[in-house]
């Protein structure tokens, strides 16, 4: 079960690291106006803000990547729950898809870490 732990912490490590790509190299482009619905105006009007988020997503995923490097269980734990906090959120004042993208994994790699020996 540890692996499984491990695999899932990983899996949302990458999300995070992907949303980091997403918001703050990519949110102007194509493809993070694709992502995000934004339109080339909005998307140019708020691309500090977005790199400002991004920068989050990718100290929660450094979170994640330090417990699975040496950090343990607490680190994991607590990269989890943030993630999980901030993804409820997130899918209550933007995007309920945020539930299915960030929550869900969330909640299945901490409740994977809790029973883990």
């Amino acid at each position: 079960m540890r692996v499984v732990a491990e695999v899932l912490v990983g899996l949302v490590a990458l999300i995070h690291v992907y949303i980091l790509v997403l918001e703050m190299f990519l949110w102007k482009g194509p493809r993070g106006q694709k992502a995000f619905g934004l339109t080339p105006e909005f998307a140019e009007q708020t691309a500090t803000l977005a790199a400002n988020q991004g920068l989050y997503n990718g100290f929660l995923a450094a979170a994640l990547v330090w417990g699975l490097l040496g950090g343990g269980f607490q680190f994991q734990v607590y990269g989890l729950i943030c993630v999980i906090v901030a993804g409820v959120y997130g899918a209550l004042t933007a995007s309920r898809r945020i539930l299915f993208v960030q929550v869900v994994p969330g909640v299945l790699a901490l409740a994977a870490v809790l029973v883990a020996p």
